[in-house]
């Protein structure tokens, strides 16, 4: 049983129950669900997920107000549920069940308790933490202030902002894989070669996450993510083949390749989204060729690479 499941089947157990017994007068106001870090939020644990910081647990979101009336007595009663401990805990564990308030709840990844609305801190917010913030399940919220975070984050990103994330991308993949991975191998640096390609391929999963207007999960899970995309999600193991395929003569004339495909595949999604209008095979005049759809001066302004 996943993560997921052996969630809503101890809030199904137990947790419904003691917030209807305990908690009658507020159980329209308490928020419920599973929701934050951890791989069984995203629905991609196993056997071997359960070796640290996993247990059965879900998590309740109030208000600030209510939190301050019923949050610590709401968790001493959860705390005495039947909660198994998991066998080993780390200082980043899981933080998807528990009694949180809204606003700290979603501070902790958008550093602020207010939903971001100017452009600096959407900017400033790691794609990872969005992810985080937003994955999971929501089984109750009769007040709606929690989806209401939940759906700004989702989808509230100014579209400025998505273009300036782009460009940045698309720089890096051009800068990195079409020119620099090439440019390395012949001075005959294969190291730099390979951490050419460590940039590339990040910047090529965090775009094609942009692509989907969707955001993009700490690193280890972010090709498992992509493949479930629907467009461009078909790369993954041209992306994948480029960290682990063979670096022999004809591995290295293979990735130069793959490269080039992967490049004309975003080259034409980027067409399709009217984000560029050039036919360019390099990546690198698309790149500032967004910056310029960029309606906001003081975006448009900044350095390619930041975002």
């Amino acid at each position: 049983m996943t993560g997921a499941q052996e969630s809503r089947k101890f809030y199904e157990q137990y947790g419904r129950e003691m917030i209807h017994e305990k908690f009658p007068q507020w159980e329209e106001r308490i928020a419920c669900g599973f929701v934050g870090h951890g791989s069984e939020c995203f629905g991609f644990d196993d056997s071997l997920s359960q070796d640290h910081d996993f247990a059965p647990g879900f998590s309740m979101w109030l208000t600030k107000e209510d939190f301050n009336q019923i949050g610590y007595s709401l968790e001493r009663c959860y705390q005495a549920l039947p909660v198994p401990h998991p066998a080993e805990s780390s200082k980043e564990g899981s933080s998807a069940s528990g009694v949180f308030c809204i606003p700290e709840f979603y501070s902790r990844y958008t550093g602020s308790e207010s939903l971001p609305e100017d452009w600096q801190h959407w900017l400033s917010i790691p794609s990872w933490a969005l992810a985080e913030a937003t994955n999971g399940w929501v089984y109750r919220d009769d007040l709606g202030l929690f989806s209401e975070y939940r759906e700004h984050l989702l989808n509230g990103m100014p579209e400025d902002v998505r273009k300036k994330k782009l460009a940045s991308r698309a720089f890096v993949m051009a800068q990195a894989g079409q020119y620099n991975y090439s440019r390395c191998l012949s001075h005959g640096e294969a190291g730099a070669a390979m951490l050419a390609l460590g940039e590339f391929v990040p910047a090529a999963i965090d775009l094609v996450f942009l692509l989907n207007r969707r955001h993009m999960p700490y690193y280890k899970w972010s090709l498992r993510a992509m493949s479930a995309l629907p467009i461009l999600g078909n790369m993954k193991d041209a992306l994948e083949f480029l960290l682990v395929g063979d670096n022999d003569k004809t591995g290295i004339e293979t990735k130069k390749d793959v490269i080039e495909d992967i490049c004309i595949n975003v080259r034409d999604e980027l067409l399709r989204q009217h984000l560029t209008h050039g036919n360019w095979d390099y990546l690198e005049p698309h790149a500032y060729e967004i910056m310029e759809h960029i309606s906001d001066p003081a975006i448009r302004s900044l350095n390619i690479t930041e975002g």
